[in-house]
Order: C-alpha cells, then structure tokens, then sequence
C-alpha cells in the first residue's frame, strides 16, 4: 500500500505519539493500513479494541479501546456498535461476544491462541467439581467461554484475590493459571486448589536474570506480572496486573523501570510515559504476533473470522463474568 500525502497528514498525529519509539521507515510501511482500517471502521460502524500486549501501530494507531481483556470487553459492551474486532487472543474476543452477543465480534486471526486457556477445558473443570463437591470455582479470565461455563465466577489478576476472599468460603478450585493461584495463595487465608497451567511468556522469566539487570542498572525498579513464577515475584519491587503495572509507572515516575511481562506493553506504556527508561527483556507472546494490520483491515473488509456461540454456552458463561462484574474490580 502506498504511503502518499494524503495518507501521512491524515497518520500523522499518530506517528508524533509513537516516532520515539518507531523509525520513519518502519512507520510508512504502516500508516497506509492505519489510514484504511480507522476510514474502514466508521463506515461500518465497527469498535477496535487492542490488548495491552499489542504492537504499537495497532494499540496507539486504530484502536478505540486499549487495555486489559476484561476491561476491553466491558467497554465495548457499552458502546452502540454493530462490530467488534478483538487485537488480541480467541479467549479474548469469546470474553467481547459473551458481554455483546447480539454484535458481530471478529478476531483477525483465529489461530492467536493461550498457552493458558488452552491447558484446560471444560470437562476438566466438571471432573474437578466432582473431586471436591461443592468446591466453588475461579476461573481467570484467561479461558474458554466452554471453561466459564462450568465457573462459579471469573476473575482478572486485578481482582483475584478480592474474588476469592469474596466468596466466604475456606476453599477454592482456582484455574488455570499455577503461578497467579500461588500468587494469591499468598495473599488470603483460602485454601486454594490449583490447576498446572502457565502463561509461556510469564514463565521464561527468572529472578537470576532479575538481578543481573538490577546490578547493570543500579536505582532500576521491577515490576512484575502475577503471572510470573514465584522466585521471580519475590525479586521484583511490584506486583500487579497488566493495568496495575501501568498505574505503577505513571504515578511513580521511577528513573529506570523493568515490567516483567510481554515486551509490546513496554512500548505502549513508554509512549505515555516519556521520562521514564525502560529497560526491555523482550518476551514475545507469540499468539498476540498473530495479529497484524493486514490480518485487521482484512478481516474488518470482508468481516471474516466471527466468533460464534451457542444461546446455551453464551448465557451459561456469562454469568460467572457477570459475577465478577457485580463484585468489583
């Protein structure tokens, strides 16, 4: 597609946001899918939410909404358009169609996938409520719409630990995420049981590589994903969710900052947040990759890729979020 003048003043504010973090080059080969997909979503009324985790020309250049996926959902749930396109992973567009099942939702590639929400399934959770009855269940909201279904109520990382005390009980199935279960494990008197997933990119992280970077950039503060395992949690200055983190950095200004989490959402943050050094460790999601500006303006032209539910699997799975919802953030 051809970056013309036409294409580079209407592109151009957006390019001023994000030119410190993007060369012109890279830019022009960008702005011309940028120029076609925000002309594209007015004509068709369409909403684009962009993850946390994407790639800047996607998150500062075509998005309406950006933020975490729970957020993500709820927010284009109040709007009055007629599509939704989820930047981000298929869990995440089923989460946007289980809060507005009468707008078409589309994901711009169906194969962008979860290490976590794929590591169970629904018939792991109703074989794990007949091994403790009357256990009730958490779920992240990392899962299948088939996962939320058999769930008591969801939770984000921002709220798990309020979800769980929520509930008045001793004990609790937490699924899927391991490293988040031992997380909050740590911060309740509940008993949790837990479920072996994990994120891929959280995982690789390591407290050894922590500390090299601390020694290398002395005064440097870590901020950590729940995600992340423990050894790594406990090397880290902060612990929050991908909207606590970024709370973190705007409030505190710290010199030098390291989020321990996918390496898109340094970018992303750093754009708002010019005064403040981000040093990088560059863990790819390889699922949120997927996503691209061709695969979206494609995928809004020709309205591909839509998210379909049964009746039955959408009102079932609706109303752990909805729980959630009423609980707070």
């Amino acid at each position: 597609m051809e970056f013309n003048s036409e294409v580079k003043k209407a592109t151009n504010s957006i390019y001023k946001k994000i030119s410190d973090i993007m060369p012109e080059i890279e830019w022009s080969t960008h702005a011309p899918y940028i120029y076609e997909i925000n002309k594209l979503k007015k004509e068709k009324n369409a909403v684009i939410l962009a993850h946390n985790y994407q790639t800047p020309e996607i998150y500062h250049g075509i998005s309406d909404f950006s933020a975490d996926s729970l957020a993500l959902a709820v927010e284009a749930a109040k709007t009055k358009a007629d599509i939704i396109v989820m930047c981000g992973v298929h869990f995440m567009a089923e989460t946007a169609k289980l809060m507005s099942p009468d707008k078409k939702v589309l994901l711009p590639d169906m194969r962008a996938g979860c290490s976590l929400s794929s590591s169970i399934t629904g018939e792991d959770v109703r074989n794990l409520k007949k091994r403790y009855p009357g256990v009730p269940v958490v779920s992240y909201v990392n899962t299948s719409a088939d996962v939320k279904a058999e769930t008591d109520v969801c939770c984000t990382s921002a709220n798990a630990v309020k979800i769980v005390n929520s509930l008045s009980v001793n004990k609790v199935i937490f699924l899927p995420d391991d490293y988040l279960a031992k997380y909050v494990a740590t911060q309740t008197d509940v008993e949790i049981i837990s479920w072996k997933g994990t994120c891929e990119v959280h995982e690789q992280f390591n407290d050894q590589e922590i500390n090299e970077i601390r020694k290398n950039n002395p005064g440097i503060k870590v901020i950590a994903h729940p995600e992340c395992p423990p050894d790594v949690i406990n090397a880290s200055d902060f612990t929050g969710s991908t909207s606590g983190m970024i709370k973190y950095v705007k409030e505190n200004q710290p010199e030098k900052v390291m989020m321990v989490t996918e390496c898109s959402m340094s970018d992303n943050v750093q754009v708002d947040n010019p005064k403040v050094k981000f040093i990088k460790p560059c863990n790819l999601c390889p699922h949120m990759k997927r996503i691209t500006l061709p695969k979206i303006l494609d995928c809004l032209k020709n309205e591909t890729n839509e998210i379909l539910m049964s009746k039955e699997t959408i009102n079932k799975a609706r109303k752990s979020v909805e729980r959630m919802t009423e609980i707070g953030r």
